[in-house]
């Protein structure tokens, strides 16, 4: 979608929110000498990530449409509320981003979830928007015996595609899927640590590595943390976000029977009710997913094994070099692997 007009200003605000999901007490990444934890780790290779901001018509909140946050923003699990409760005051834009972790014995395989409360447009012709807006990116990380291993690839999702990047000197190439670029690494002010860098556009908040989608005027530039922190408006260029384990106990895995949440397994649960689709083509429902509900309908890997089987999705995107192994020695999303096998077969086509 089209980025347009935008605002400015600054302040930061941290919010530390008592929310039904439950946020993970996570530390500052361990020193080298140190064993390493899986909230270590993802906090370690979070992305540093630039969010462009459009604050043009009423749909846009000012802005806020495009800010990042969590599930559960409003205090509530009803994903059927969101687009309605995003323009009330007293809802929490505090940053966060969900993360899961699965290992093999050669590899660790972190996701990363961006959500947003309103996947929107304020253009009348041909553009749909709908409530709720999940899209993210998966990193290989290579457990090359150091503390935190190697940054290999990336694997992003922009609406119903895949993008894949490699940084700079990885020995990984194409495989059955070009690369679609390089991946940038950038000092966070917040550690000591380069960090990947990723960009999601405006209002249909589709995911690239950094620059391929920018910052075009006004934007923010979120950074891994251990804290959330609020922007003041849509130009906040230094906002920490907090991270949120997916596995965690009452955590967003936890909840995927949850029908006021998710319409179906990977599915977030929303319709078109108060202004969703005022004045644009028209508002669908139910089409923003989770981790284990994203597809590229044109690429070989399944629905949701991005995040569920990851290695089986890098083999196909890509050629690496030495021995990859494919058993899980971790990975809490097998538990579901009969379930979520049968709900792709019937799911409806990813719109998100």
């Amino acid at each position: 979608m089209l980025n347009r007009s935008r605002i400015a200003g600054r302040s930061l605000v941290a919010a530390a929110l008592a929310a039904t999901l439950v946020t993970v007490g996570l530390t500052t990444p361990a020193p080298a000498s140190a064993a390493v934890s899986r909230a270590e780790l993802a906090l370690r290779w979070a992305p540093i990530h630039y969010q462009d901001v459009d604050a043009t018509g009423s749909h846009a909140l000012g802005g806020r449409s495009d800010y990042i946050t969590k599930v559960d923003f409003d205090g509530d699990l009803n994903g059927r509320n969101n687009w309605d409760r995003a323009a009330q005051a007293g809802v929490s834009f505090a940053a966060h981003g969900y993360y899961s972790v699965v290992e093999t014995s050669t590899h660790w395989y972190i996701t990363y979830l961006f959500f947003h409360p309103r996947d929107w447009t304020d253009h009348p012709f041909f553009e749909t928007e709908h409530e709720n807006d999940g899209e993210g990116v998966l990193f290989a990380i290579e457990r090359d015996g150091s503390t935190y291993g190697v940054l290999r690839s990336a694997v992003t999702v922009a609406h119903s595609s895949f993008y894949s990047y490699t940084p700079a000197g990885s020995s990984w190439t194409g495989g059955q899927e070009n690369v679609d670029g390089t991946l940038q690494l950038q000092a966070s002010p917040h550690d000591s640590f380069q960090h990947p860098v990723t960009a999601q556009e405006a209002q249909g908040h589709g995911l690239k590595a950094y620059p391929q989608y920018n910052i075009n005027g006004d934007g923010i530039v979120y950074y891994p943390s251990t804290v959330a922190e609020t922007p003041s408006d849509g130009n906040d260029r230094d906002v920490r976000y907090q991270l949120v384990d997916m596995f965690a106990a009452g955590g967003l895995w936890a909840q995927r029977a949850n029908a006021s949440l998710f319409a179906n397994l990977g599915t977030f649960a929303g319709d078109t009710s108060d202004t969703c689709g005022s004045g644009t083509f028209s508002c669908s429902t139910n089409s923003a997913n989770a981790p284990w509900g994203w597809d590229d309908g044109d690429d070989l890997p399944g629905r949701g094994q991005i995040a569920t089987d990851p290695a089986k999705l890098s083999v196909e995107y890509f050629t690496i070099p030495g021995t990859t192994s494919r058993a899980y020695t971790y990975n809490p999303y097998a538990s579901e692997a009969a379930a979520l096998a049968a709900a792709a077969k019937t799911a409806p086509a990813v719109v998100d």
